[in-house]
């Protein structure tokens, strides 16, 4: 816990103080009674037992509504979660030609349709979602919305496109999308089965536009554990798929994202579960001055209550 006034905290020092003030005052009180010499002092010695106990209440509750003054000016600072006010969540998913590569089953493309999907549906109800596709450029595919539905729609309506892989245009684009909604947290996923070979703004460019915009990035590559072949060339030499995993890696760790590789379908549903889970929701600190305050103020009426009508003494 931290305080917005950590200098007001000494003031705790006087309690001892207050407190040694309050015991010799009861300690005079006793000893004063013990001196008497006729009927009437007898009884105000009774008295005085007699409001021993009262005294004492009274006593704890007055160093209550003071320590509670304390922390008050002293405003501790908690970190509460904003409802209302979710998270900037962009899809950037790669559908070049590539993605219709079958080590996955039914396609690349579909699988990774298939896991992002049950990730949109795990994101909160103030969340807003947004799609960006990419192959020899980038694309919208579907705006930032809260609405789980229309993002939903959107993403099966996915197809592979021919062409190469622009995850610089990727990103930038993401990126730019992210950023059109103001939010307190703002996360892109990607996903790539390839090598950035094609677009307008490279990897490095784009890594800067969402380090700009204190956006985390998180990255998957989408691979095989054994290899791919994706066609043949004119001299019918086999294409094999391949990502470049380096600049996956380096998205994430520059942009204080993660890094993950997928294999096979099942690994690339737990990826978008993990995702899930890694999503940091934005807490700010709240001040709790005004909770100390009005309980001082409860504690005070308290008091008022021992003294006039509990413990009221009748002279």
């Amino acid at each position: 816990m931290n305080f917005a006034n950590p200098q007001y905290l000494v003031l705790f020092g006087l309690l001892p103080l207050v407190y040694y003030i309050y015991v010799s005052s009861q300690r005079k009180k006793r000893l004063s009674a013990i001196k008497f010499s006729s009927l009437s002092l007898i009884r105000k010695s009774v008295n005085l037992g007699i409001s021993a106990k009262r005294n004492r209440i009274i006593f704890v509750v007055e160093m209550l509504v003071l320590v509670s003054l304390v922390f008050a000016i002293s405003d501790p600072q908690i970190e509460l979660m904003h409802k209302g006010e979710g998270v900037n969540v962009v899809l950037a998913l790669d559908v070049s030609g590539s993605m219709s590569a079958t080590d996955y089953k039914p396609t690349r493309m579909e699988a990774s349709k298939e896991s992002a999907l049950v990730f949109v549906e795990s994101l909160e109800p103030e969340d807003r979602a947004g799609i960006v596709v990419f192959s020899d450029g980038a694309t919208t595919q579907s705006f930032l919305t809260p609405s789980c539905e229309r993002t939903v729609a959107n993403l099966k309506s996915i197809t592979v496109r021919q062409g190469r892989t622009a995850i610089g245009d990727g990103l930038a684009l993401a990126v730019d999308m992210v950023t059109s909604v103001p939010s307190r947290k703002k996360v892109v996923i990607l996903l790539s089965d390839g090598v950035n070979n094609a677009g307008v703004i490279g990897p490095d460019e784009a890594i800067g536009f969402a380090k700009d915009q204190d956006i985390q990035v998180y990255t998957v590559g989408m691979g095989s554990n054994e290899p791919v072949i994706l066609g043949y060339d004119w001299y019918g030499r086999p294409q094999y798929a391949e990502f470049d995993e380096a600049t996956l890696k380096k998205i994430a760790v520059e942009t204080g994202g993660d890094y993950f590789k997928s294999v096979d379908g099942e690994t690339l549903n737990e990826i978008y579960k993990t995702l899930s889970e890694k999503i940091d929701r934005k807490k700010e600190p709240t001040s709790t001055a005004l909770w100390f305050m009005m309980l001082a103020f409860s504690l005070v009426v308290l008091d008022l209550y021992l003294r006039q009508v509990k413990y009221r003494v009748i002279s």
